[in-house]
């Protein structure tokens, strides 16, 4: 199965969308265009935004909702601990360029399993969905049946029955012109956008390869407190637990798998690969693998080779890279080889691509042609989520087959009570991925 991303936005170039947003933003702003009806509802043109995930990408994602060039207020905010939602709420307001933009008294701080169905009501028009990923497909049909704009971190999805929900819900929300953002943001920084616009205009002719990269050390360990249930332990270390993570492949690699995907204008056709846990294998480290490396196959032939790897004092890289018939690219580089020699390299300015993608996607809500990232977002998902089961399962595995499971990963109940999925190590050739 094969899709476009379009390097461009509406046809115009980088720089030219930028200047078009800033003016529609600015028409909007003086009563010039409007935005979804729910935006009016009190007589004013603000839009109100509602925050669901509070740890550090949520409060990251805040911030910047709340520097776009536009009228815009967070009104609610909401986590499944009360702790994480105060100390979000403390960070926020040492921001004193943002502090007249937040307006969350006591009765809009929302805790607990339906904390974000609760702001989803509070009367936003913009829900920002920032939970462990585990809860997006659940949170984004939610927010789209209560015609919201959505901005949701990545990955949309740790299973394929959550990228087909996130589908499902992408879809409908496009039928009801709603905005759909998702934290992919190497998509509106410019250096890559300058760069893919040369390879998509044939720089190195075709692709015939690519390499991507996440290699680091590694994330937090939070110990476990006497008195915590098994479920607020698993959320507590939410990356380490497939149900809510979907493994670091997912987790983090997926920027990487997406570039690539981002590059060849399709989505791959097959996985196979290999991974383990060589250096994380306490039982604090849950079930997640500490490496995967796994080619993807597309099409037209060509092949992605894909390395992820979380352990201390190793070479690390985050990168990308493709060959193509004429010459090579190093993506995240934003340089162009040709015959082995320096053909070209990005100079222009750079920007903070996390800032941008909220200035583009309430500026594209304000000119009422509203962006929507869901479907590539849960196609780069899938992506991932096809990586990790070539990896754990040892097998060749295909688009189809992995769009197609019916494994779900999710709990059978969303209580601090409840029991959540035991973690269970994969071991490649018995454990059953599809």
């Amino acid at each position: 199965m094969s899709g476009t991303r379009n390097p461009q936005v509406g046809g115009a170039s980088r720089r030219e969308f930028l200047k078009v947003s800033s003016v529609a933003a600015g028409a909007a702003l003086a009563g010039g265009l409007s935005l979804a009806r729910s935006a009016h509802a009190q007589g004013d043109d603000t839009i109100k935004i509602g925050l669901v995930g509070c740890g550090g990408r949520g409060s990251g994602a805040a911030s910047q909702a709340l520097k776009v060039p536009d009228n815009v207020k967070l009104i609610a905010v909401g986590d499944a601990f009360a702790d994480r939602l105060e100390f979000c709420l403390s960070e926020l307001n040492k921001d004193a360029g943002i502090v007249p933009r937040i307006d969350v008294p006591a009765e809009r701080r929302f805790v607990g399993f339906d904390a974000y169905q609760k702001v989803i009501d509070a009367g936003v028009d913009l829900v920002i969905l920032a939970t462990p990923p585990g809860f997006r497909p659940i949170h984004f049909r939610a927010a789209v049946d209560a015609g919201k704009h959505v901005f949701m971190e990545k990955p949309v999805a740790v299973d394929a029955p959550g990228v087909r929900a996130v589908l499902e819900a992408t879809a409908l929300a496009k039928q009801r012109n709603l905005g759909v953002g998702v934290g992919l943001q190497r998509h509106h920084q410019l250096p890559y956008l300058e760069t893919m616009k040369r390879l998509h205009d044939g720089a190195i002719g075709d692709i015939v390869s690519a390499r991507a990269y996440w290699n680091g050390d590694g994330v937090w360990v939070n110990p476990r407190q006497e008195g915590q249930s098994e479920m607020e332990y698993q959320m507590r270390n939410w990356y380490y637990f497939n149900w809510l993570c979907g493994d670091h492949i997912v987790e983090q690699h997926i920027h990487n798998l997406d570039v690539i995907n981002w590059v060849k204008n399709a989505y791959p056709i097959s996985a196979q690969g290999m991974g383990g846990r060589e250096v994380r294998t306490a039982e604090e480290f849950g079930e997640i693998y500490d490496h995967h490396a796994v080619e993807f196959e597309y099409a037209d032939g060509s092949r992605m080779f894909s390395y992820c790897r979380h352990m201390p004092q190793c070479w690390g890289s985050v990168s990308e890279h493709v060959q193509g018939t004429k010459g090579s690219a190093d993506i995240s580089g934003a340089s162009i080889q040709v015959n082995g020699e320096s053909a070209w390299k990005y100079r222009g300015e750079n920007n903070n691509p996390y800032q941008t993608e909220h200035d583009d996607l309430i500026a594209s809500i304000r000119s009422g042609n509203p962006l929507n990232e869901g479907e590539n977002g849960a196609r780069s998902s899938l992506t991932a989520i096809l990586g990790r089961m070539a990896t754990y399962s040892g097998r060749m595995i295909g688009w189809d087959e992995a769009l197609n499971s019916q494994l779900s990963l999710a709990p059978k109940q969303y209580a601090f009570d409840a029991s959540p999925p035991t973690p269970a190590v994969a071991v490649p050739g018995i454990s059953v991925v599809l």
